[in-house]
């Protein structure tokens, strides 16, 4: 889109239209982002999959703000972790971690 916009040279930057655009998609994206987040942190009291909904939240809100990814990443970060213990625990006959 961007380059088709360069070539017929409908807008700049700098135009209305475009920071009105780029307003809008990041008022969009908050909206959904946090919505689906608390969904699915009220899900970890009601019934439902908290662990999918609230990382996709993360992830819908990290399209635009920094400190989404920030918690995404910790939140990834912590669910490997998890796994690998929850793995080796299989592993061993349920004899703890190690």
């Amino acid at each position: 889109m961007r380059a088709l916009q360069t070539r017929m040279g409908w807008f700049h930057d700098r135009h209305p239209l475009v920071i009105t655009y780029k307003w809008a998609r990041r008022i969009a994206i908050a909206i959904i982002g946090f919505t689906v987040l608390i969904t699915g942190v009220l899900m970890l009291v009601l019934p439902g999959p908290a662990f999918i909904v609230i990382p996709a939240g993360l992830g819908i809100l990290s399209l635009e703000f920094a400190w989404a990814r920030h918690w995404l990443h910790k939140v990834k970060e912590q669910g490997e972790v998890a796994i690998r213990s929850i793995w080796r625990r299989g592993r061993n006959g349920g004899k703890g971690a190690g």
